[in-house]
């Protein structure tokens, strides 16, 4: 018999979300890595952001003559070629130095957008001088109304067109690995930390020479409301710095405080489309929409970064889309690792999914060509399954196209 020589595709290319987060593990010193891959105490909701979608089967249909599914559909007022967008990432300077600036472009090259978060690396102006579309706008209700206020201005002036409110970081989650390295802003390399992550020596000089580590609109809001505190006490000897680094000055900061009225006033001050993120009870997606007036609603857990053994977001999905899904639009975040999980979402009632991790992988090892990369793979593979599945697009997907095991499927 002869014999076959095999050669790997494109000289090793990734071909999963899985490929890209083996590489970008090697790529990372342990600080960083830590900051992408952590989640709250034990991390189970985590861990069943992703386990969950396997109790789910997908009905597959023979002899349809489907060859080319349509993918394209709507996502917070924009046309996007596929149901998948990037979720909003603080800090994203820890992945790689381009940041947001990077993962903005690819999303738009890739015929998606970004929702930034205002945690980003880069500020709202910079990533809007940077693109050529409009993208979206992440808020964390923080700072007081008079700078929410001011900042959502901003977003209007760049060119952001809808608004995530995000509802569910009332304080920060108990996330102790970054406890463990003392991460909180704005973060410093050190010495000791420097020789710590010394075998990541190109890393550290991006980082240090691109100085992109901090949370932008964060920080500018904390330097202000530290300089207003310290002018209100007379100084007490400390600087800005100082007072913007204790923990407890930034926990003031935090939205513990957070109620509709608040989330009401947002709504007051933005007029393009507003979404509530971070719902995960359909009472609370009931008020989003008729107390707030919000356009809908994403239903997701933070990536399993709060509140653990709260619902994995896949399983809180249908009973939000029973509550609103007639009236509003119902997204979801939250253990997305591939296109049947994009494909199980919608399913459900998803009108799109949002992806955190995955992208950040491919910007982790080849920045935007890395992230347009991942969003490739989800394309292909969603076509592929819709194909194998016999179905003629992302618009048809229904419960019908669901099977629990051991169940028949639903009737259309």
């Amino acid at each position: 018999m002869g014999s076959f020589r095999f050669r790997l595709k494109d000289g090793n290319q990734p071909l999963s979300v899985e490929d890209w987060h083996q590489r970008a593990r090697r790529k990372l010193p342990e600080v960083a890595l830590t900051y992408v891959e952590g989640g709250a105490d034990d991390k189970t909701t985590l861990g069943e952001n992703m386990s969950a979608f396997r109790s789910w089967r997908l009905r597959q249909r023979a002899l349809t003559g489907i060859a080319d599914p349509e993918l394209g559909t709507t996502i917070a007022g924009t046309q996007v070629s596929m149901p998948v967008a990037l979720a909003p990432v603080g800090a994203m300077g820890l992945a790689h130095y381009t940041g947001d600036v990077a993962a903005a472009r690819a999303a738009e090259a890739c015929g998606t957008r970004l929702a930034l978060s205002t945690a980003s690396s880069y500020n709202l102006e910079e990533v809007g001088t940077a693109t050529q579309e409009n993208h979206w706008f992440q808020l964390y209700p923080i700072g007081g109304r008079v700078r929410l206020a001011r900042l959502l201005d901003r977003a209007r002036a760049a060119g952001f067109t809808a608004l995530f409110v995000t509802v569910d970081v009332m304080t920060l989650g108990n996330r102790e690995g970054e406890r463990r390295w003392n991460m909180v802003l704005p973060w410093t390399i050190t010495p000791r930390r420097a020789l710590h992550m010394l075998p990541h020596w190109k890393w550290i000089y991006q980082t240090l020479r691109h100085k992109r580590i901090a949370s932008s609109h964060f920080l500018e809001m904390a330097k202000e409301a530290a300089e207003e505190e310290l002018a209100a006490s007379g100084g007490l000897g400390r600087g800005v710095a100082e007072a913007m680094a204790s923990r407890e000055f930034l926990f003031k900061l935090m939205m513990n405080e957070l109620d509709w009225d608040d989330v009401a006033f947002i709504r007051d001050n933005w007029k393009g489309p507003l979404y509530i993120k971070g719902i995960l009870d359909a009472d609370d997606a009931a008020m989003a929409v008729d107390k707030i007036g919000a356009e809908g609603v994403v239903v997701s857990n933070h990536g399993g970064r709060q509140l653990d053994r709260c619902l994995a977001s896949i399983d809180a999905l249908p009973a939000i889309v029973d509550r609103i899904g007639d009236r509003a639009e119902v997204y979801l975040d939250g253990g997305v690792r591939r296109g049947t999980d994009v494909i199980t979402a919608l399913c459900l009632g998803a009108k799109g999914v949002f992806i955190g991790r995955p992208y950040l992988y491919g910007l982790i090892c080849e920045g935007e060509s890395g992230v347009r990369s991942v969003l490739e793979i989800f394309r292909e593979e969603i076509k592929r399954n819709l194909v194998l599945m016999g179905c003629p697009s992302v618009a048809k997907l229904d419960r019908s196209w669901l099977v629990r095991p051991g169940q028949l499927p639903e009737q259309p």
